[in-house]
């Protein structure tokens, strides 16, 4: 499902990614741990086609991405991968339902075909009772899972999580990771997770340890 080779990516002299290798099969979780400034963010954000690495090749089902145009890519990006963040990056103006459908509707699906499928998704969420709330009038745990809703709306093949639960309590911590395995089940997707939480990275089929821009294991 996802290639990484030799992966290097350099801001001016600093060197955060020095050479990386990585393979993930399809409906795999894979957690990306390590300290602070080790690089996870950086080569998420760069398997996440947000960044251009220096040097090295990804592939994300069998597609070469350095192969797409900007345009291509945009697309590809939009429709193949969906991103959870630690801040949700929810659009105050806008109801949970009306966050949830605007990658749809950047894929020029159809205002009804895209209402149907998110109210699918935030059912599936629990989120029933929340559709026409904004962002203001959730809690941390309905946003976080809004989030997720709006990440998976275009049925992408690869999430990335970033941090995903670092601004929630316990209880909503652990509702957060059940439901990663709950959305592999359902939907097939392969999870990556850049985490500092011990928990989740266990719960994880695998967890890959980075260190000053080199996976260790």
């Amino acid at each position: 499902m996802i290639k990484i080779e030799k992966i290097k990516k350099s801001f001016g002299s600093l060197e955060v990614l020095k050479g990386i290798d990585i393979n993930i099969k399809k409906g795999e979780i894979v957690s990306i741990v390590g300290a602070s400034g080790a690089g996870k963010t950086t080569l998420l954000q760069v398997v996440g086609t947000l960044l251009k690495p220096n040097s090295g090749n990804i592939f994300i089902n069998n597609i070469d991405i350095a192969s797409l145009t900007e345009k291509k890519l945009a697309k590809f990006r939009n429709t193949n991968i969906g991103f959870v963040f630690q801040f949700h990056q929810l659009l105050p103006e806008f109801t949970a339902l009306e966050n949830v459908c605007i990658p749809a509707f950047i894929s020029n699906i159809s205002k009804k075909e895209a209402e149907d499928k998110a109210k699918d998704i935030l059912h599936f969420l629990s989120l029933d009772n929340r559709l026409y709330h904004k962002p203001s009038e959730l809690s941390g745990g309905e946003q976080q899972r809004v989030a997720v809703a709006r990440a998976i709306i275009n049925n992408p093949s690869v999430i990335l999580a970033d941090e995903p639960s670092g601004n929630l309590d316990s209880k909503n911590k652990k509702e957060l990771h059940n439901l990663f395995f709950s959305l592999r089940d359902e939907y097939n997707q392969t999870i990556v997770i850049v985490t500092h939480n011990k928990e989740l990275s266990e719960m994880s089929d695998r967890i890959l340890t980075i260190k000053d821009g080199v996976i260790l294991n």
